[in-house]
């Protein structure tokens, strides 16, 4: 088995990564239908992020109890359920234990705790940790501990390699990572649930805001026979998806149908959110905003825009002053975004600091949505959020990724960007969280929603 030395400066510790094989300024091979090829390497090739490092620590930190909570909650069932027409399925259950140490789940039910071979290398983990679903339609029982945290529900239609480094402080995971396309993961059609279970509490989370990958859904049934769902995708959503974003060529001169990453095959195995594709490479939608944004700054510079912030500052007024979007209460005021800027609604005048006032950190997502949404020179846009669904993405420049997404979800419901929350009444669920304090047990569906299994 090969290991690699790690060596940078990562949330705070130091860790590392990346020793590239295929540099970021090279251009990505391509399939004839325009969509990324996938060229999974060695251990090599593998990059750590923030985005897919699971970061464990070596010291014995108290667990956090929620108040009226037990700390000796009882353990989870999980049920996992193979929707998909192969017997390939594979689970993988990572997450942090009450000490911060990171386990994977392995088949006999016990706790694995992988562990480095020396310090600041990076090594393949070699226990068994995968969970075989069997044929399609089955279904396989774990029972997880009372307690994880930052935890990840993996599946993947066949093997998946995670590694394992310790930086001094105690090991940490190396996650799949989709924006490297030489990740030894990278033509593996995968996904997972985000899951964190303490104290007898449930949080689960189907998201789209970074990729589609694997179709998952799944569903919560309390002890009194309730239940929670997020459905999650149609079946086969992956290859509809990259369908429809192969119809935009030409409609704006960009090439959304390299959202799509392909296996060596050519079928493709998972879509990357704008922003995930512009880390791959940056030139391709590097100004696909800056027109947009620029019509927007002259039209609020002779009229208010008016940011309801739902809250008890109720509306506030904004005006374009010296080449910024000043609002009223806000501390400070909105520079031009990039488009960057608008993939991630996380980065330049959308990052919210600490010392900012409540109502600049309830402007940020409202007027990020609004870009995302390309609903600000809408009629009836100068009042953000004021538009219903029907007036989402209806012009271009846009965000057709977050838009076909949607089209596919079964229920509406898994964010396909980071405030995909914000609408007008405020009664819109859009998040695909389940959640109880009294749960049986968590079925979780792979290949297939729940309805359609």
């Amino acid at each position: 088995m090969r290991s690699v030395p790690i060596l940078i400066c990562l949330l705070g510790i130091s860790l590392a990564t990346t020793l590239r094989i295929m540099p970021r300024s090279q251009k990505p091979d391509a399939t004839p239908e325009g969509f990324l090829k996938a060229g999974p390497g060695g251990i090599d090739a593998i990059e750590i992020t923030p985005k897919n490092l699971l970061a464990g620590t070596s010291g014995n930190p108290k667990a956090p109890v929620l108040k009226h909570r037990a700390p000796d909650s009882a353990s989870l069932m999980v049920k996992l359920i193979n929707n998909l027409d192969r017997a390939t399925v594979r689970a993988y259950i990572s997450g942090l234990d009450a000490t911060g140490k990171v386990f994977f789940l392995s088949p006999n039910g016990k706790l694995v705790y992988p562990k480095s071979k020396e310090l600041h290398v990076s090594s393949e983990i070699t226990e068994h940790i995968a969970l075989s679903l069997g044929s399609k339609n089955q279904t396989l029982d774990v029972s997880l501990p009372p307690f994880i945290r930052s935890g990840r529900v993996y599946f993947a239609d066949s093997d998946l390699r995670f590694f394992v480094v310790n930086n001094g402080g105690g090991e940490s995971v190396v996650q799949p990572s989709v924006t490297n396309l030489r990740d030894p993961n990278a033509d593996v059609n995968w996904g997972f649930v985000e899951l964190t279970y303490m104290n007898g509490l449930l949080y689960a989370n189907i998201s789209y805001v970074d990729f589609v990958g694997i179709v998952l859904g799944m569903m919560l049934t309390e002890k009194d026979g309730s239940t929670q769902t997020t459905a999650g995708l149609v079946a086969d959503a992956v290859t509809k998806i990259c369908n429809d974003l192969m119809k935009l060529r030409g409609t704006d001169n960009r090439d959304w149908a390299s959202l799509c990453i392909a296996n060596a095959e050519g079928k493709t195995v998972r879509v990357l959110s704008p922003g995930n594709r512009h880390e791959v490479e940056a030139q391709l939608f590097n100004d696909y905003w800056d027109t947009y944004v620029n019509e927007v700054w002259k039209k609020y510079a002779t009229q208010d825009l008016v940011i309801d912030t739902q809250s008890n500052a109720s509306q506030v007024k904004c005006r374009v002053l010296d080449n910024q979007l000043v609002c009223e209460g806000s501390d400070r005021g909105f520079a031009k975004p990039t488009s960057k800027d608008i993939w991630g609604c996380n980065s330049g005048p959308f990052a919210i600091s600490e010392g900012d006032t409540s109502i600049h950190a309830a402007i940020v997502p409202r007027i990020c949505a609004a870009f995302v949404r390309s609903t600000l020179l809408l009629d009836g846009g100068d009042i953000q959020p004021s538009l219903g669904q029907g007036s989402y993405y209806t012009v271009n420049p846009t965000n057709h990724y977050s838009r076909i997404v949607h089209s596919y979800e079964v229920d509406g419901r898994g964010y396909a960007f980071p405030y995909d929350d914000v609408n007008p009444d405020g009664n819109e669920d859009a998040s695909g969280v389940v959640s109880s304090n009294n749960v049986q047990s968590l079925a979780i569906y792979v290949g297939a929603p729940p309805s359609l299994g």
